[in-house]
């Protein structure tokens, strides 16, 4: 089959047209005539532009792609060779800078490249055989805004050659007109002359005079019928100009915004704005060339007056393109890297502002400033309505004033605020059982710069996403649920920052999946029985049928302001501890598929009671925040025959950062099967820390180690011998099918709650504890041989 390059390389016509304009600063032309081999080879279609885990497998593909024009450009010699060399290598350098940090939008440009002159070539040749796939949505998509694009350029053309055909007909017409003028002046002259010579002469001026003049009436006519016509198709321009535009920024660019809003829950990233700030300059362009152009035909209008409705068509149409453009440059005056919206005080943070049309317009010949700001929800409401605002802020941002700098690689115009500081903040009155971590601010970042020679001056202004300000760490959970129901669940358009106060189960359900999945960093998301234990645990219910959840609303409240019946915290903040929990110290256990974690107590023990002794499974407490326990099954103690569950005290972050879950586990010597059956050491061995090396200097190193009294032994099921800890110690009741059990008695211990979960707060420092019981057997062995 022949390369598709070489076939669309002979497309004639529009085809042609539409072809080239593919290409520009984002993907030069340049680079897909000299890679079109490497190009076409890569199996673009096998990235799944939707999953951000296949980001590296586009930035592979990039990095393979800069090195190919790095080959490209050192095998150049010559005189000619000599300046494609540099060609290739700015290429190079531009594409790195482009796509770096969004490797999944080259994959997107050119797939969508490549389906485009596939689909422009099967159009050429009239062949119903596909060249390498179908185009899908996005494709076809873009194609449709670059067809427009298309027309809009032949109508802009179109509407030049007919401004150049009237001024050039006005410039006959005004020295006809002066032909005219002159032949009037030479008939007045004739009153000097005799009777005689004035007869002779005046029939042939007079005669001249009535030719020229009714040519003039004609042509004036003429004249005005071009104007008009040329307003018309002026208007036609511009009504397909909004229409294009409205596409750009309503649909693809407030798009991008909610895809930025969804990134900050943990969503795919938002993509680079290359694209879209391609689709922006050229409709800055194309409205600028339009501009022009009425701006010319109001100048040959003032040249020469000619009455009729022209003059209030072309103020009509000055207005509309200036309406237009303030749109484009309003619009696209956006922010590139949002501010973080938990924002604590005296804290550094970064944000990035950009201007999509800014280097086609030249605005950086004249780089702006921009200044930030944070004000209040109410103040941000105001600001939407024009309600004067009087400058107020509700707070004070150290180094919040940043020139737009132009990269002339890229072509962006763009202020990085590296180095902003909150150094105060001033809170409004709250309302009913609102709490600091609900109040929502915003940054408003705004600047002012003039376009075209000063002829129009634009006041910019943009708000970042809601952001919840916190003055110490402890309050950053319950400012995280507040950004996440606000990223997750904001309608475009709203009042700021109204959302709902109540969403369907299903769609918390993926809100938190989202987050979940971002904070763990893993594939592994949360499995549908996952959601019923946490549907179960919002909704005091037992019903362990999903489809008995699917319509069921969650309100706020419920979701971070009233605790769960019987805790001292919500439903929120116990999800948000398992998840930093997971973050910090389990996340490779939980993408090996080795936590079950959203089990209850029950649930555990009717799972592991139809299993081998030692068989265990881990989950997370129901009781303590961050907190995650072993259950196992094993022999009762006091009753030969018996078997029952037993439940370890929760480890939280403090554990792990002492020893971690895989060592804990592997000193565990009764614990023998993951649930269902997987030896413990073919899922954790791969986790356990080396053992200590020898003796260094004469010192030997020592060693921490987790040990359960009661079955501090080797052997699962203790038969004969001296009698054990756990035979001496206070035992459970025997198990039944309701309860299940702790290491101690449900009722004797009191650092036990009602659940028969261990209290932190009221138990001894862990450290201490290990500490105590690695210094027993060591006293013992040295009294021994001191003896």
């Amino acid at each position: 089959m022949m390369a598709v390059w070489i076939q669309a390389q002979q497309l004639q016509g529009d085809a042609l047209h539409q072809m080239q304009s593919l290409y520009g600063q984002h993907f030069p032309i340049e680079v897909r005539h000299y890679l079109s081999q490497w190009i076409e080879s890569q199996l673009w279609d096998a990235i799944d532009l939707e999953n951000p885990q296949e980001e590296f497998k586009a930035k592979r593909l990039l990095d393979s792609l800069i090195q190919e024009l790095q080959n490209k450009a050192e095998h150049q010699v010559g005189e000619d060779g000599f300046l494609l060399k540099i060609k290739l290598g700015h290429y190079a350098n531009q594409l790195k800078s482009t796509y770096d940090r969004c490797p999944l939008e080259l994959v997107r440009c050119i797939k969508h490249i490549l389906y485009t002159e596939q689909r422009l070539i099967r159009e050429a040749t009239n062949s119903s055989s596909p060249v390498g796939g179908m185009m899908d949505s996005m494709s076809q998509k873009y194609q449709q805004i670059n067809q427009a694009f298309e027309e809009l350029r032949l109508l802009t053309q179109d509407t030049e050659n007919d401004l150049r055909k009237l001024q050039h007909n006005q410039e006959y017409f005004i020295i006809q007109y002066q032909e005219s003028l002159r032949i009037q002046a030479q008939l007045s002259s004739l009153a000097t002359l005799p009777p005689s010579d004035r007869q002779l002469r005046e029939p042939a001026l007079l005669s001249k005079r009535a030719t020229v003049d009714a040519w003039l009436t004609r042509e004036a006519n003429t004249l005005q019928k071009y104007r008009l016509d040329l307003a018309e198709k002026h208007q036609k321009t511009l009504q397909l100009l909004r229409k294009q535009q409205t596409i750009i920024l309503d649909d693809e660019l407030i798009q991008w915004k909610r895809r930025q809003q969804l990134a900050g829950n943990g969503g795919p990233p938002e993509g680079g704005l290359d694209i879209l700030q391609s689709w922006c300059e050229k409709l800055a362009e194309t409205i600028w060339q339009n501009r022009q152009q009425i701006r010319r035909a109001e100048h040959l209008r003032q040249q020469l007056p000619i009455p009729g409705p022209i003059e209030e068509l072309l103020n009509e149409l000055n207005s509309t393109i200036t309406d237009i453009i303030s749109a484009l440059v309003t619009s696209t005056f956006i922010i590139e890297k949002q501010p973080p919206q938990v924002l604590k005080t005296q804290t550094k943070f970064a944000a990035t502002v950009r201007l999509l049309v800014g280097g086609k317009l030249n605005v950086h010949m004249n780089p702006p400033q921009v200044k930030a700001t944070i004000i209040s929800e109410q103040q941000a409401k105001a600001l939407l309505k024009n309600e004067n605002t009087r400058n107020e802020s509700s707070g004070e941002i150290l180094n919040n004033n940043c020139v737009m700098e132009y990269h002339q690689t890229t072509g962006t115009l763009s202020a990085h605020f590296r180095n902003m500081s909150l150094k105060r903040i001033k809170r409004s009155d709250r309302r009913g059982a609102e709490s600091v971590t609900e109040e929502k601010f915003t940054i408003l970042f705004e600047s002012q710069f003039s376009v075209g020679s000063n002829e129009l001056v634009f006041q910019v202004k943009t708000l970042s996403l809601p952001v919840v300000v916190i003055v110490h760490g402890s309050q950053d959970n319950n400012a995280t649920a507040t950004v996440l129901w606000d990223n997750a669940f904001a309608e475009a358009g709203r009042v700021p920052f109204l959302v709902p106060d109540k969403v369907l189960w299903p769609q918390l359900c993926e809100a938190i999946n989202m987050k979940y999945k971002a904070e763990v960093q893993s594939n592994r998301g949360l499995s549908e029985e996952n959601l019923v234990f946490l549907a179960q645990k919002a909704f005091s219910s037992s019903s362990n049928n999903p489809d008995d959840y699917r319509s069921m609303t969650m309100t706020w409240s419920q979701f971070n302001r009233e605790s769960l019946p019987g805790r001292n915290f919500t439903f929120w903040q116990w999800f948000d501890g398992v998840m930093e929990l997971t973050k910090k110290h389990l996340k490779p256990h939980w993408n090996d598929g080795a936590i079950l974690g959203f089990v209850n107590k029950q649930q555990a023990q009717d799972m592991l009671m139809s299993k081998p002794n030692g068989t265990f499974l881990l989950r997370f407490s129901d009781s303590e925040i961050g907190g995650i326990t072993i259950a196992w099954v094993a022999e009762n103690p006091n009753k030969a025959g018996e078997r029952m569950v037993w439940n370890l005290m929760p480890y939280t972050t403090k554990d792990f950062s002492i020893r971690s879950l895989a060592d804990r586990i592997s000193d565990l010597n009764h614990l023998l099967f993951l649930y269902p059956d997987r030896p413990k050491d073919e899922v954790f061995s791969k986790y356990y820390t080396p053992p200590l090396s020898k003796a260094v200097d004469g010192y030997v190193k020592p060693q921490i180690k987790q040990v359960v009294p009661d079955f501090a032994t080797a052997n699962p099921d203790p038969v004969g011998g001296n009698p054990t800890y756990m035979d001496q110690g206070a035992s459970p009741a025997p198990v039944n099918h309701s309860h299940t059990y702790s290491m101690y008695p449900a009722m004797a211990d009191p650092v036990l709650d009602g659940d028969g979960d261990f209290d932190l707060d009221d138990t001894m420092d862990v450290a201490r504890h290990v500490e105590e019981l690695l210094r027993r057997p060591v006293e013992s062995q040295w009294g021994g041989q001191q003896s």
